[in-house]
């Protein structure tokens, strides 16, 4: 019987390590999603910026474009 119990528990701890490493795995994939979408997310901002700025460019040139008809 103590070798039954001791079987049983030694398929516990394992059921629980590899719980343990399956968890470690997923948050370190979690973590490195995060960080490539917020790097994502500066470099869309930055090309919104620099469209915003040629969008405001274009308007003042229009703008005096139009001033000057």
């Amino acid at each position: 019987m103590d070798k039954n119990i001791g079987e049983q528990l030694n398929k516990a701890y394992e059921a629980y390590r590899q719980a343990c490493m399956d968890r470690d795995h997923a948050v370190k994939e979690l973590q490195q999603k995060t960080e490539n979408y917020m790097q994502q997310i500066c470099e869309q901002q930055e090309k919104i910026e620099l469209q915003n700025s040629i969008i405001t460019k274009l308007k003042s040139q229009l703008a005096a474009l139009n001033a000057n008809r």
